[in-house]
């Protein structure tokens, strides 16, 4: 690894950093945690401080965007001045934030103005007991607020995301992709990931990628198109609606390993540098016991080496990674 460039082992440039701000959510996702969670002491998590050195310490070495995850970041107290400080980080592009929306309706104008170029929104029903089944204690009503806040902000893009189960929201895929539409969002769906023992089947639900666009080809009219925003979702075009952008995150069914830019910082530093695997380097132990950066380095330079080639999900069969989804980093 040379000063301003990450590399792994398989040769692939590291230019994004996922960095989970908080484990805590005010939502209970019946994909992303159990309903009854213990979340981490204050003491095991990184401060502020601690997240802006090591995301520094990135940026030097080559990332271009951060995005800020939590569970939800809003409600890690001081993150709006943390994104402040990190948007003016010089060689930083692009600072982004996914959001489950509870909180725009006060901080999405605060954002905006500290530098938060896009926002990801979680929005999985348009249906308010639907909504709510699926996030267990969200308020449909208040995210539709937080999403009109969002727009009037002033954000380059605002997208949202859905994560499709069967015979929990599938039904919806059309509405949602009208949603969207209409108010001249993007919208990209998920296939569901094996994350934590979230206490039920994941296959009985999994609703893949082609089906979701069979559906919205019923619809409308779709072009291929090569665009990226820097992540893992593949995009398309919708024929009449050219501001808006309709794309599809397939960890199960189109492997996208093999340009994997990422790697992913959760809440109490461990640096995960695949999503479906447990290795990790201990950034926290690092900046808690060195001063300089240069240790730090060394031991990141040594860990990449390691970064798998690939994810091995399985829609069925035992869970593969035991962390919830908002203790990776969502």
């Amino acid at each position: 690894m040379t000063q301003g460039r990450l590399q792994d082992g398989q040769g692939r440039r590291i230019e994004y950093l996922r960095l989970s701000v908080t484990d805590r959510c005010d939502f209970r996702c019946v994909y992303c945690m159990a309903e009854d969670m213990t979340f981490l002491p204050r003491a095991q998590i990184l401060s502020l401080e601690e997240l802006e050195r090591i995301a520094r310490l990135f940026v030097e070495q080559g990332v271009r965007k951060i995005r800020l995850t939590g569970g939800e970041p809003l409600v890690r107290r001081g993150v709006v001045d943390l994104c402040a400080r990190l948007s003016a980080l010089p060689g930083l592009d692009e600072l982004v934030m996914t959001t489950n929306g509870s909180q725009l309706d006060r901080l999405a104008q605060p954002l905006a103005e500290a530098g938060v170029r896009r926002l990801n929104i979680s929005l999985d029903s348009l249906q308010a007991d639907k909504f709510k089944a699926i996030t267990r204690t969200g308020e449909l009503s208040q995210v539709l607020g937080g999403i009109e806040a969002a727009r009037a902000a002033g954000f380059e893009r605002i997208k949202l995301n859905v994560v499709v189960m069967k015979g929990r929201n599938h039904d919806e895929v059309t509405a949602l992709t009208d949603f969207a539409l209409q108010r001249e969002l993007d919208i990209t769906f998920i296939e569901e990931m094996p994350l934590g023992n979230v206490g039920r089947e994941r296959g009985e639900a999994f609703c893949s990628s082609a089906e979701v666009r069979e559906m919205i080809s019923q619809h409308y009219r779709l072009i291929d198109s090569n665009e990226s925003s820097g992540g893992p979702a593949r995009y398309l075009r919708v024929e009449g609606y050219p501001a808006s952008r309709i794309g599809f995150i397939s960890p199960h069914s189109h492997n996208f390993c093999d340009t994997c830019n990422r790697v992913r910082l959760t809440t109490e530093g461990r640096l995960l540098l695949c999503l479906g695997h447990e290795n990790a380097l201990d950034m926290r132990e690092l900046v808690r016991r060195h001063g300089s950066d240069e240790p730090i380095r060394a031991a990141l330079e040594r860990a990449l080496q390691h970064k798998p080639a690939r994810h091995e999900f399985a829609v069925d069969g035992e869970v593969q990674v035991l962390r919830f989804m908002n203790a990776t980093g969502g």
